[in-house]
């Protein structure tokens, strides 16, 4: 097929100047038939892409087609892109472009029935530091050794497209206030919009239009950082395409293959680190990098003062055996508050028991059923009544101490009456201190003794208050004539003569 240019070549020097169609032919070096041809009726040119050779690709279309077929087992969500596919094969040496991969793979989707169609859309367009968006997603990583799936926070500002994400176990509200401190504290800033979804740990009611019953807790999150929540309308996703396609995007980018992380800081530590080396790519519609934008965006961020207080507040009542139940899990509570209601602030890393104005219970968040999360200084006032709870009581059985502790405790438990003395070194140690048990214990082993009374005798002389030294009276006060008793001078006084 001849070009444009060509047959305009053909028609002007035939049909306008007059030469032969042989001399066109020969000139510019064609068949008669193709110059007569087009000089009848000047047919415009349709242009046909002629099958790729791919020489580099070659060798490895069987590898290739075997990954599709491998992924096409797989949930959508876990599915390779071309571009990650690209990735793997250079993995394994594969020197050539990737538009060879990505036609490759293009061409096998339309012939497995898998190629779908494209919808239109409306552009938008968003001011700097106006709109972030919020969506969460769910991942597959290796936790110490064990393949987990986690919950994925992905926050985007609109302007700059720069991305936070963060891990948590769960998709909990104590989650999404917690994911807001982080990311925020990652910008630097806070936009005057957030986009969301109409999660049900963000909206509570769902009415027409635009209106929205948001959750009390999280509009105090939004009255805190002075940011409007946004809510899509249902089942119109592309209001937040930016998410929606980051979503797709850091799959892809960070976790496909799986990674492995010892815990989840070691995986938010490392997500944190790629969000900001994501920043160098290219921004999709400005000439600069996508951290060069951010830059420019920061100072139109509004300021983040202190952090939310981010958790969730429940009264429980404490069971008789010291212990409130949180998420199918147990944490002990002081033995005094026993019957009582408490109010549990859980977060996404602890648990705080507050109860009478004061926090009078702290512990960090255990995930998974049925774990019992002791504390033993919590049930030393039960030891005044029953002492015998210290041989067979979980939260002392599972107590670890301190070597010198530990001697002591094992040498009064085989005398008689033994765990009682033991437990009256306890309960002195609650206001004195693990340490300075610990330190009495030492000074009774050095002397030969594990005795408890000779280990409260230490115990009281290393606690007790130094005594006040000797004033030393300033020369100033110090008296030159010094009084001498006379009983005769109170007479003289009274001026009366006493016998």
């Amino acid at each position: 097929m001849l070009c444009v240019e060509t047959i305009g070549k053909i028609r002007r020097r035939g049909l306008r100047d007059g030469e032969s169609i042989s001399g066109l032919a020969r000139s510019l070096q064609l068949s008669r038939n193709t110059v007569r041809k087009y000089l009848k009726d000047g047919v415009e040119p349709v242009y046909k892409r002629k099958p790729q050779a791919g020489p580099q690709l070659g060798p490895w279309c069987g590898r290739l087609d075997e990954w599709l077929r491998g992924d096409g087992l797989l949930p959508k969500a876990r599915r390779r892109t071309a571009r990650r596919l690209f990735e793997c094969l250079q993995a394994e040496g594969y020197a050539g472009a990737y538009d060879s991969v990505q036609r490759h793979v293009r061409q096998w989707k339309i012939e497995a029935g898998r190629a779908t169609s494209t919808k239109a859309f409306v552009p938008l367009f968003f001011a700097s530091g106006d709109v972030a968006q919020f969506d969460w997603s769910y991942e597959h990583v290796v936790l110490g050794g064990t393949t987990t799936t986690i919950k994925l926070a992905h926050f985007r500002l609109a302007y700059s497209r720069q991305m936070f994400v963060v891990a948590y176990p769960r998709e909990a509200q104590e989650m999404v206030l917690d994911a807001h401190n982080r990311a925020f504290a990652f910008f630097g800033g806070v936009p005057r919009k957030v986009i969301y979804d109409n999660l049900k740990t963000v909206v509570d009611a769902v009415f027409a239009g635009k209106e929205r019953q948001f959750n009390r807790r999280f509009l105090a999150l939004a009255s805190h950082y002075l940011f409007e929540p946004v809510a899509c309308t249902p089942a119109s996703g592309w209001e937040k395409g930016q998410i929606e396609n980051q979503v797709g995007n850091v799959r892809e980018w960070l976790f496909t293959p799986t990674p492995r992380f010892a815990d989840f800081a070691a995986l938010n530590a490392w997500l944190a680190t790629r969000c900001r080396e994501l920043g160098a790519r290219r921004h999709p519609t400005q000439d600069a990098t996508i951290a060069e934008i951010f830059a420019l965006e920061q100072p139109m961020l509004q300021p983040v003062s202190m952090p939310f207080d981010a958790y969730i507040e429940q009264p429980l009542r404490v069971s008789s055996t010291c212990l409130v139940s949180v998420d199918r899990n147990r944490y002990s509570v002081p033995a005094e508050w026993v019957g009582k209601v408490v109010s549990v602030r859980i977060s996404a890393h602890g648990i705080k028991v507050v109860a009478g104005g004061e926090l009078v219970a702290r512990h960090e968040r255990k995930f998974g059923r049925n774990q019992l999360i002791c504390e033993p200084w919590h049930y030393l006032s039960i030891l005044e009544t029953k002492p015998g709870a210290l041989r067979h009581g979980l939260p002392f059985t599972a107590w670890v101490l301190p070597p010198a502790v530990e001697a002591v405790r094992a040498h009064a438990l085989k005398q008689l009456k033994g765990d009682r003395a033991f437990a009256e070194l306890l309960l002195v140690a609650r206001e004195t201190g693990l340490g300075a048990l610990d330190m009495a214990c030492q000074l009774a082993q050095e002397q030969g003794h594990l005795n408890t009374s000779v280990v409260l005798n230490e115990l009281r002389r290393l606690t007790s208050p130094p005594r006040a030294s000797l004033m030393e009276t300033p020369d100033a006060l110090v008296l030159l004539l010094e009084p001498v008793a006379n009983c005769a001078r109170y007479d003289e006084l009274r001026g009366v003569s006493h016998v």
